[in-house]
């Protein structure tokens, strides 16, 4: 089922728990994962916005303005959701969860039958904001469709599969970018979560559109092409929570070293303008997000 955002009330009231829940964990005060403190103030939270959805603790901070939110659903279930900049005509960032169920195996990846689209259109954007089928872009560009939300984190359900290939939830990515080190950052997010995890990884992912310093010099066929691509990830376990960035050079590159793409959550702000994880509580929030890249590169395992 697709729709743009619209939940009923006992959902809105499960959602609301949820994050009641989510941010009450509490983790040593010393550590690398969140504080210990349960305080609500949040000052920088999609919260006033009557949209239920968008006070999820994946999404950042709207843009607000000729930006539009789409969200796709598989069996009333939130698949992942979008950030559509409808002048520049690009996605700003998809934004999704992982967690033990949707990690299952039940579909391959997504192939057309007969004369159906590879990519499809969108069908929760009206086709003058939106790519369409009749004028993909990316065809004859040089450039592959590089999935946000990928579909091989989307294996639990042939529509949800079927969804990440809807072109809002595209980039263009040069062919030895999108299947090498951008692939192996993928596949490096889907080992943090496994099948009977209890825990649930918050993930963001995005290039630059925003800053002209940041965008390759020319479009093609339209398309807005970013020189820096990147992923923001917050986990939340039973200790509380971590989070940490990766921001690349968009480039032809197969290396398999990530650390050294690592970045805390504020470098990543600072660097996008975008503002992450904005729906957590103040001191949560600030704390994950400030740790020193050391304390970071240890929470996540890479030293």
């Amino acid at each position: 089922m697709n729709k743009f955002v619209s939940l009923s009330h006992s959902l809105f009231l499960r959602l609301s728990l949820a994050v009641f829940a989510a941010v009450s964990l509490a983790a040593c005060s010393g550590s690398d994962n969140g504080p210990s403190s349960s305080a609500e103030t949040n000052t920088n939270s999609n919260l006033s916005n009557p949209n239920p959805v968008v006070h999820r603790l994946e999404f950042p901070r709207l843009k607000g303005g000729q930006s539009l939110v789409v969200t796709h659903y598989d069996k009333g279930e939130v698949n992942y959701s979008v950030e559509w900049d409808s002048v520049r005509r690009s996605a700003r960032w998809s934004a999704y969860e992982m967690y033990s169920s949707n990690r299952e195996t039940h579909t391959s990846r997504y192939y057309p039958d007969g004369n159906d689209p590879q990519y499809p259109t969108d069908p929760d954007l009206h086709c003058s904001t939106a790519w369409t089928v009749s004028n993909d872009p990316f065809y004859r560009s040089n450039y592959d469709h590089g999935h946000l939300c990928p579909s091989a984190d989307r294996l639990n359900s042939f529509t949800s599969n079927y969804q990440t290939f809807y072109l809002t939830n595209m980039m263009p990515q040069v062919k030895g970018f999108n299947a090498g080190v951008w692939a192996n950052m993928e596949k490096w997010v889907r080992s943090q979560i496994h099948i009977g995890s209890r825990d649930t990884l918050y993930v963001v992912k995005g290039g630059t559109i925003d800053d002209p310093s940041q965008i390759k010099s020319d479009k093609v066929h339209g398309m807005i092409i970013p020189e820096y691509y990147f992923m923001a990830l917050l986990m939340k376990n039973s200790t509380g929570y971590k989070a940490m960035g990766f921001k690349i050079e968009h480039k032809v590159s197969s290396d398999s070293n990530l650390a050294k793409y690592v970045v805390n959550i504020d470098t990543l702000e600072k660097f996008t303008g975008i503002d992450f994880f904005c729906n957590l509580p103040d001191a949560i929030e600030n704390h994950v997000e400030s740790l020193p890249l050391e304390n970071v590169l240890r929470a996540w395992g890479f030293n």
